[in-house]
Order: C-alpha cells, then structure tokens, then sequence
C-alpha cells in the first residue's frame, strides 16, 4: 500500500491554472497534489552573445525553491551568494526539455525564459514544472503569435511534460511523493512528448540495482502518465 492511498499507477491530483502572473508574457501555477510551482515565461527582443546572428532565437530555464517551501527553512541561494548543484541541473533538464519541441529557426532571433518557482514541495518538484512550464511557455508564444511576431503551429511542435516513477516497497509506481521519494528503491523521471518520444529518462537505484525488467515498467507507466498529463495540458489551453 502506498502511503497516498493511491494505486500504483494512480497520479496525483494535477491542475493548471493560467495566467496567474499579471506581467509575465505567459504563466500558469501547476499542482501535483501537494507540489505547487509557479512558472512564468518572459519574452527578450534579444539572443546570447553565442547566436547572436545565427538567425536562431533561445529557450532557456531557471529554477528555484522558496525558504518554505520545504518542512524547515532554506537559506536562499542568492543569499549564499551562489546556485547549488541540484538547482544547476535542473534548470537545464527543465530548458533541454523545452527546446526539444521548440523550432529555434521559426522563433527568430529571441530568447524566452521560463522560470519556475517551486512554492511548496511534495516530490516531484522537476516534473512539476516542466509539465506547467510547457504551458507557460505556449502561453507566451500565443501572446506573440497576437502580435504577429511568429506563426505558433511553426515554433512550437509538440507538446512536453514529465513524471517521476520509481520502485517503492518493492512495486513499481509513477508520480512519488516526498514520503515515497525519500524510501524508493529506485527513483526515476521521464521527459516525453505527446507524440510519445523520449526526450530525457533520469534514473538511480539507492542500494539494490534494478533489472531491465524493472526499467521497461517504469517506462511503461510514465508513457501512460506523461499521455494523461498532455491531455490535461491540452484541456487546459482550450
């Protein structure tokens, strides 16, 4: 029995609410179950020094955690003067995973920066915020789409969302929360598109290693989570 209650291949609750920042080009606050994370999108007339010229535009990410977002408080990373390790890599998980369905040629020479804001954690903060961070993302290139700037259906190609699985008390289950995440055996998180391609699996075992048997199930389960969440994406933008 996991200690939701849930089956082992019952998600969380998961919601989307957008347009929750009243500046930001495209936002939406995404819940799964008791994980909240707010996610904004902001439009930059300008490229890195890097692609400067190139005729291609950027999407990039930035992800934090509120002081309380956890049980006690944390100091802020920009009061220590520097981003953690764990901070670095996943704001790169959540920007490869958006550029994977992103035509940078069709965007032009812009930048969008999607930045998550992790408000309450529950585990799963990462997958969270790349399935709310898609939205805002789509959000912020409708809005330029109104101004005539690009053609959406170009640039935007599919959509992206994530979901953590893992082997807990011997089971293999999707969507771990803090009390399963913190016990699991094996953690793991897939990043896949709509049309069903695998864009990064992330994947560790705590002690016992995990058979390919074991592998093959997770994916199973986060290819059935991760269609149920592009479906809610797509409810969601209407």
């Amino acid at each position: 029995m996991r200690p939701s209650g849930r089956k082992t291949d019952q998600m969380r609750q998961v919601s989307f609410e957008r347009n929750i920042s009243k500046h930001a080009e495209g936002s939406c606050l995404v819940k799964f179950g008791d994980t909240h994370v707010l996610c904004t999108a902001s439009l930059e007339e300008k490229t890195p020094p890097w692609l400067r010229n190139s005729g291609k535009g950027w999407v990039t990410a930035e992800y934090g955690m509120l002081p309380r977002a956890t049980g006690e408080r944390m100091k802020r990373e920009a009061a220590a003067g520097k981003q953690g390790g764990r901070t670095q890599e996943i704001q790169r998980l959540i920007g490869r995973s958006l550029r994977a369905v992103i035509d940078l040629e069709a965007l032009g020479e812009r930048q969008i920066t999607v930045d998550c804001d992790v408000i309450q954690a529950d585990g799963g903060t990462r997958t969270a915020a790349i399935t709310g961070g898609w939205i805002a993302l789509h959000d912020c290139l409708k809005w330029m789409e109104s101004r005539n700037m690009i053609k959406l259906d170009r640039v935007l190609k599919d959509h992206v969302a994530a979901i953590s699985c893992g082997i807990f008390a011997g089971q293999p289950v999707i969507d771990l929360d803090y009390l399963e995440d913190s016990a699991a055996e094996t953690d793991a998180n897939f990043v896949m598109t709509g049309a069903g391609g695998i864009v990064e699996v992330q994947g560790t075992a705590e002690g016992k290693p995990f058979s390919r048997e074991e592998l093959l199930s997770l994916l199973d389960l986060a290819a059935n989570g991760t269609q149920e969440l592009v479906a809610l994406q797509k409810q969601a933008i209407g």
